[in-house]
């Protein structure tokens, strides 16, 4: 998005000189001059230019150019801690910067073919989120594995991302969370236990999702709003039910991580702005690396494509 300043009007002072009127009519026609330059000028009441105004705007300007200049000198070093950390921790490049948080928030609709019979006034289920910035969203499931490398790599690189946690993988460790949330993690729902949500009746489907809801409140002291169900899988009551409990929405993905390979749900095989990532909790029993081993990955195929990965709540 390019930003259009709009210049400010800029008033225009006058320099002049006072000569010295000689006799009684020099005077008045001095005292005319004095009074009509400075209504047209817009000086001061005394018509006399302002040595102090003059002093004050220099030292305005002087202020002004020295704190762009500090500003400049805080972005480079900022850029070079960027680049320095980025290499630290291994990623083939430097993470492209997210732009600002829109202003307003797009609006979510259900995505075409996923919809249930009477869902108009359900959560909406989308795996993209209507913006024409090149962003991504990385979401992280369940919660099996608790790498503290994970959390300090992201932590120092300001790397967003959002978490859907189920209860059974994470009761085992809630300070790890804890500390997740601490950085600024949003934690969301995705049940007690990962069930298949379509196998299960409506209230069995209610007590997975406002029973999840209810230990996010007491353990982490807020209440999700966000939803996303097991392996993907819904239908009408899964929806109703989280609607009880009082999720908002619920984001599915576009494309999903891993250690070595990003799977795509397009027919491009390819990112688009505003897809929501998955990946997961994992580590090297279930994966060929690490969860550092998968952001290196990941990261390496948003920035190569131009990417940068932003905050979801920011969009919601």
């Amino acid at each position: 998005m390019q930003l259009v300043g709009q210049k400010g009007n800029r008033k225009q002072y006058g320099h002049r000189s006072a000569g010295r009127a000689r006799g009684r009519f020099g005077v008045v026609l001095a005292a005319l001059l004095v009074a009509g330059l400075g209504t047209a000028c817009g000086s001061s009441e005394s018509g006399a230019p302002d040595k102090t105004e003059k002093t004050k705007t220099g030292k305005g300007a002087e202020s002004g150019a020295a704190g762009a200049l500090a500003q400049a000198e805080r972005a480079k070093a900022a850029q070079q801690a960027r680049v320095a950390l980025a290499k630290r921790w291994g990623l083939a490049k430097t993470p492209l910067m997210a732009p600002a948080a829109p202003k307003e928030k797009p609006e979510i609709s259900t995505r075409e073919g996923f919809e249930v019979e009477d869902g108009d006034e359900l959560p909406h289920v989308f795996t993209t989120v209507p913006t024409e910035e090149k962003v991504v969203f990385l979401t992280i499931d369940d919660g099996a594995e608790k790498d503290p490398e994970f959390l300090k790599m992201m932590r120092e690189l300001k790397i967003p991302y959002t978490a859907f946690l189920s209860d059974y993988l994470v009761r085992d460790n809630y300070p790890y969370f804890k500390e997740m949330q601490a950085a600024g993690v949003t934690l969301n729902n995705h049940t007690l236990n990962h069930r298949y949500m379509p196998g299960l009746s409506y209230e069995q489907q209610r007590e997975e999702i406002c029973g999840q809801q209810d230990t996010i409140q007491r353990v982490f002291g807020k209440r999700p709003t966000l939803f996303r169900p097991p392996y993907g899988n819904y239908n009408q009551d899964t929806l109703k039910a989280a609607k009880s409990c009082g999720i908002k929405a619920v984001p599915l993905w576009n494309a999903e991580a891993f250690t070595n390979r990003m799977d795509y749900r397009e027919w491009d095989r390819d990112l688009h702005p505003g897809d929501i990532i998955l990946t997961h909790f994992r580590g090297k029993e279930d994966w060929k690396g690490s969860m550092p081993d998968m952001i290196r990955h990941v990261m390496k195929t948003v920035t190569d494509k131009g990417y940068a990965v932003a905050r979801l709540e920011d969009y919601l």
